[in-house]
């Protein structure tokens, strides 16, 4: 078989306890967190509409998108 026959102590996830702390990295400002959020939100209500749109689409159309000619 392949590996889901083996016991989860095989798995390693290869992060050591001894190991430093490391760098936190790139930190943002408080403007490019709002300018973050303000994005995420505008992609959210963009995706949304869109399937409000696909959904009232299908409505409309109704079970006649079913019937076709073979």
């Amino acid at each position: 078989m392949g590996r889901a026959d083996r016991p989860i102590e095989c798995v390693s996830i290869g992060i050591a306890m001894n190991e430093p702390d490391k760098d936190e990295g790139i930190v943002l400002t408080e403007a490019q967190k709002r300018a973050r959020r303000s994005r995420s939100i505008a992609i959210a209500l963009s995706l949304a509409a869109l399937v409000v749109l696909f959904y009232v689409m299908t409505l409309v159309k109704g079970p006649v998108v079913l019937i076709r000619p073979m």
